[in-house]
């Protein structure tokens, strides 16, 4: 995995509607996009993801539902995204099949070392810095854990967590072969611009 990953927060939109916003965003290079939805029905989120996945279908862009396995089958998507207080791992993956991408946080070192035994698709270092959008995490990580987390893992790394045009170089210089952002796409006045911009400072390096 390599590339601009782009994690929903329909808050941020600013009023704009969230397929909006996803579009202008792969327009500008994301990669990959997760679906976060922490306040709204199954059902809702079900018709949302569909919509979603179709949507993406011209672009060839992988659909990852965050946390909910269930929506996930409901939709076929690509793949899911879990934390340690989700299903584990090897459910998922006996649900989702071997070809889904399944994606797992880490947020204490007790999290990566238990991630090496697992076949995840690749970890999210979560958070590199500190950020309103998640409020539920640890410490942040900084530069020189997601260095050292590099230095020791076997999997692709996203790193996820106050990133934006102001310190990307640093983060993929750190180790990170994936950049998730929510507020630096889903905030801004030009969704597409700003993933231009953070795409094209991810390749400078």
């Amino acid at each position: 995995m390599r590339g601009l990953y782009l994690v929903t927060d329909r808050r941020l939109c600013g009023g704009k509607p969230l397929e909006e916003v996803i579009t202008g965003a792969v327009k500008g290079g994301v990669a990959y996009l997760q679906l976060r939805e922490k306040d709204v029905s199954t059902r809702f989120f079900v018709e949302e993801a569909k919509r979603i996945k179709k949507l993406l279908e011209p672009y060839k862009i992988p659909l990852i539902i965050n946390d909910r396995v269930d929506v996930a089958l409901a939709c076929s998507a690509d793949g899911v995204h879990i934390g340690h207080d989700d299903m584990p791992y090897e459910i998922v993956r006996k649900l989702m099949g071997q070809k889904a991408i399944i994606g797992l946080s880490v947020e204490i070192w007790e999290d990566v070392e238990a991630s090496q035994k697992l076949d995840v698709s690749y970890i999210g270092v979560s958070p590199v810095f500190s950020t309103p959008t998640k409020t539920d995490t640890k410490e942040p990580w900084g530069l020189k854990g997601l260095s050292k987390i590099k230095a020791y893992s076997r999997h692709p790394l996203v790193a996820i967590g106050g990133i934006n045009e102001s310190n990307v170089t640093e983060v993929v210089k750190a180790g990170a072969d994936c950049i998730a952002v929510v507020s630096a796409i889903c905030a801004a006045p030009d969704p597409e611009m700003a993933a231009r911009n953070i795409n094209n400072l991810m390749e400078i390096t």
